[in-house]
């Protein structure tokens, strides 16, 4: 019998470690991030894994709502360690899967400030927060939840589409204008953002006139093709100037190796070359990321979905070295 004025035992926090393989296949057991704890607290982990399943702002494909859950089934492939860093990603970071934000089908204005607002809980608790989508759209919620705590930020970001286009049959907010909103509303510091493996056709000759009025910096993919090494030296220049996003469209990659998208475009990264780019980041400064436009209906064996998995521990293995090294 205990005391009377006895303080209740404090529950114990979860171990942030995946379930072992050993204890339980990689085939049974509920889907979470990376085989992670579901855990709702960002004061108790380093890096939040949560899903955003809004595709309202796509203009061709719809399907990437279903993103969050592919990635969650794929990730049971997910691994630990990181060879090319030199990193156990479990080891070095608490992480946990947050769940899924509430994301509104019919209002992407409800759906960002949902956003938003989880993106700025976690940030504030000083955990990172990677967000898996969902379309494009989801990142300018991301970006104002995370000024609202680190002020502008630079942006590394993967895809075919420079996604600073204009208003689409009168509507100014989709998936292929998010980083114009993201420029006017000051979140990002033109200087520091860089794009990458964008490519046409294009629908006008201007398309890119925006992005390169602004100041940022355009990497096409005919400049990834001819020396990826001297990109990669530009990827990790940039991400260790200051605080920095990472945002990445699976469009980015060719459709050969990701068919799963909502606006496939051929002629794109290979897996290897987006993997051996992200590997470039550097995690110092880097405060939050996220994987966007994966469309599960649209993909073959899920490889698309894979890559994206892929695409996710690249980003936490950028943080793991970071935290080594302080």
């Amino acid at each position: 019998m205990s005391e009377p004025n006895a303080k209740p035992d404090k529950p114990e926090l979860p171990t942030f470690a995946p379930v072992s393989t050993r204890l339980v296949p990689r085939f049974a057991g509920v889907p979470t991030f990376l085989r992670l704890p579901v855990h709702a607290d960002p004061r108790d982990v380093d890096v939040l894994i949560c899903g955003a399943p809004f595709d309202g702002g796509t203009t061709f494909r719809p399907g990437a709502r279903f993103g969050p859950r592919a990635v969650r089934v794929a990730s049971a492939l997910g691994r630990g360690h990181h060879p090319e860093r030199g990193v156990s990603l479990f080891t070095q970071l608490r992480c946990a899967d947050g769940g899924d934000i509430l994301c509104v089908p019919m209002s992407a204005e409800r759906s960002l400030a949902n956003i938003a607002e989880r993106t700025y809980q976690v940030a504030s608790a000083g955990a990172v927060p990677l967000v898996v989508g969902g379309d494009h759209t989801i990142t300018l919620g991301t970006l104002r939840g995370l000024h609202r705590v680190h002020g502008p930020l630079g942006l590394i970001h993967f895809d075919a589409h420079s996604d600073t286009f204009g208003p689409a049959w009168d509507v100014d907010l989709h998936h292929g204008t998010v980083f114009r909103h993201a420029l006017a509303e000051g979140l990002l510091r033109p200087s520091d953002v860089l794009q990458i493996g964008i490519r046409g056709p294009f629908t006008a000759a201007d398309d890119l006139a925006f992005a390169k009025n602004a100041g940022i910096r355009v990497v096409m993919i005919d400049e990834v093709k001819d020396d990826c090494r001297a990109v990669a030296r530009l990827i990790a220049e940039v991400s260790a100037r200051g605080t920095c996003y990472v945002s990445f469209d699976m469009d980015g990659v060719d459709p050969a190796y990701a068919p799963g998208t909502g606006t496939p475009v051929p002629g794109g990264l290979t897996s290897y070359e987006a993997l051996q780019l992200l590997r470039a980041i550097s995690g110092t400064r880097m405060v939050g990321g996220d994987v966007v436009e994966l469309s599960p209906d649209h993909d073959v064996s899920g490889i698309t979905a894979l890559l994206a998995v892929s695409v996710l521990g690249e980003m936490l293995a950028a943080l793991a070295e970071a935290k080594s090294n302080k």
